[in-house]
């Protein structure tokens, strides 16, 4: 296999202090950095991952100095690696309902992409918990795609996951490697997690990225992990196992043409 770009995913176990976290968000890039990383995906709520009035509090415009923003131009900066900042709390015009946001900033700290979460996660689960991420979240209405050392990126959030047109809508728009950073619930995670990741990898012909929150939260929320790196066949090849974590792979972009040649899927596209 011909090598090509190392990509790294963070799993995290963030929890309601967002100094706490960032400092989590440090140590994570850096290693990720030192195992030869270019590109950082950090987990949806990685700064945050407490009650929605402290979301509000927390929230913050990309292109001001908050803690978080300020933070993570620091570390790309520090690094010289791109982050791609999965769900962070970014100010809307409605002060009670922020954007769920992943942003992409370059090695020099410069804010490359955003991308806010479109599908919100009003679910009722068989356990009895019941979650209206609308009720405090503006949703976005845009799919987004970017550009990484010429590579195609497309970007999306957690519950996206179960939305392929979405997906499909990135594979229209020429992406490689699909990013796709969450806090799955460990009710949901279980059953659907993987599937879902390897079924998008492999309709998609795309690398996929998923980094993950793992264990217990404020408000009795608990996420699943695996953290996991798929190849467009759909294989795993890096996962994380249980608790925080660094994964580290090699996207070979050569491999992804043959597997596009070998079943050319996309070519044969009809609706």
């Amino acid at each position: 296999m011909g090598r090509g770009p190392v990509w790294a995913a963070v799993q995290m176990s963030s929890q309601g202090d967002v100094s706490e976290n960032l400092a989590a968000v440090r140590r994570a890039v850096g290693e990720a950095a030192e195992r030869g990383a270019t590109v950082v995906v950090l987990p949806e709520n990685f700064a945050y991952f407490g009650d929605e009035a402290g979301k509000r509090e927390v929230a913050e415009s990309l292109e001001g100095d908050g803690p978080i923003v300020t933070t993570l131009r620091e570390i790309s900066r520090a690094r010289r690696v791109t982050v791609i900042a999965g769900g962070l709390p970014e100010r809307s015009s409605d002060p009670e309902r922020p954007y769920n946001t992943c942003a992409a900033f370059s090695p020099d700290g410069r804010l490359l992409a955003r991308y806010r979460k479109i599908h919100l996660f009003d679910v009722d689960l068989a356990d009895g918990t019941s979650y209206r991420e609308s009720a405090s979240t503006s949703a976005g209405n845009a799919p987004v795609t970017m550009s990484i050392d010429a590579v195609g990126v497309g970007l999306s959030v957690c519950y996206d996951l179960r939305f392929p047109e979405l997906y499909r809508a990135l594979s229209l728009a020429g992406v490689e490697i699909i990013v796709v950073p969450a806090a799955f619930t460990l009710v949901t995670g279980k059953d659907h997690w993987l599937v879902l990741l390897r079924a998008r990898a492999i309709e998609a012909q795309a690398y996929v990225v998923a980094a993950a929150q793992w264990g217990k939260h404020p408000r009795g929320r608990h996420t699943f992990g695996k953290t996991c790196i798929i190849d467009p066949w759909g294989e795993i090849v890096a996962q994380a196992s249980e608790g925080e974590g660094v994964i580290v792979a090699s996207l070979d972009l050569d491999y992804l043409t043959r597997v596009r040649r070998k079943v050319p899927a996309l070519v044969h596209r009809k609706l």
